[in-house]
């Protein structure tokens, strides 16, 4: 469309910059598109959508992780379940399954990472050496 068409449509220039009403709530849309016929600013836009919901994360249930693949399990309330479908005819009657805890996993800090690696080089470096001695001293694979 020609600048003209832009015009007639409700479309200004600001410092070379396309501008355009809301055809809502009438506020200034920068940036407009020369071809456009109407626009619809943020708010309105929003208002017209609304505001995105959170979504809900799962509640914990308080078992452990791969109860229902279990022959049996009793949660602390009694409740028995095998292979994760519950029998309310046996509830209290079993002993509650203990869960094992998982362990901790110990992870080595940048620090202790590259001490190893020194430690690993120095004791290459103290065989070579030994080797080198027991090669001069003509004591051959021992």
């Amino acid at each position: 469309m020609a600048k003209n068409t832009f015009e007639k449509n409700g479309g200004y220039f600001i410092d070379g910059v396309a501008y355009m009403d809301c055809k809502i709530t009438g506020e200034p849309v920068a940036n407009v598109s020369t071809d456009s016929v109407s626009v619809i600013g943020g708010r309105a836009m929003q208002s017209r959508v609304g505001i995105p919901k959170e979504k809900s994360r799962p509640q914990p249930t308080g078992r452990p992780a791969g109860w229902h693949w279990m022959n049996e399990y009793v949660d602390k309330w009694g409740n028995v379940f095998h292979k994760g479908v519950e029998q309310p005819k046996l509830k209290g009657t079993r002993p509650i399954t203990l869960s094992k805890e998982k362990k901790k996993i110990l992870r080595r800090t940048q620090e202790e990472i590259l001490l190893a690696r020194e430690a690993e080089k120095k004791a290459a470096l103290k065989k070579a050496i030994k080797k080198q001695k027991d090669f001069i001293n003509h004591k051959l694979g021992g």
